[in-house]
């Protein structure tokens, strides 16, 4: 089992930034893949950006490419979404999810643990 607590969320003005932080338990994160997904109200959860287990692989959604930056430490146990120029639209709940495989995929379906989720509010 394992568990995923997300952290860093808060109220921004647009063009600023934020670090979103996942911390986990386990002695495994490092086979785990790991993903960040968003969801906003009235909208279906949607894919932000993914890891693979050694962190040498990342992927991201078109609309936060160039803007947000995943990355995994795992000597921490913790992976990192780092956004910057932030837009109004990325207002939504962001979740930290694990994958119990070493190679990042991008659906939902595909990841087996789920933090609780932190609220980000950019106002413009």
């Amino acid at each position: 089992q394992v568990q995923l607590v997300e952290s860093g969320g808060g109220l921004v003005q647009a063009g600023g930034s934020l670090r979103l932080s996942c911390a986990a338990s386990g002695r495994t994160f490092s086979s785990y893949a790991m993903g960040w997904f968003r969801q906003a109200p009235g909208k279906e959860r949607e894919f932000v950006a993914a890891i693979s287990a050694s962190g040498g692989s990342t992927y991201y959604a078109d609309s936060v490419k160039g803007r947000f930056t995943i990355s995994k430490d795992n000597a921490k146990n913790t992976v990192y979404l780092q956004m910057n120029s932030l837009k109004p639209e990325d207002t939504a709940v962001y979740y930290c999810a694990a994958r119990t495989h070493r190679v990042v995929v991008t659906p939902i379906r595909g990841y087996d643990y789920w933090g609780q989720g932190t609220q980000v509010t950019v106002s413009s």
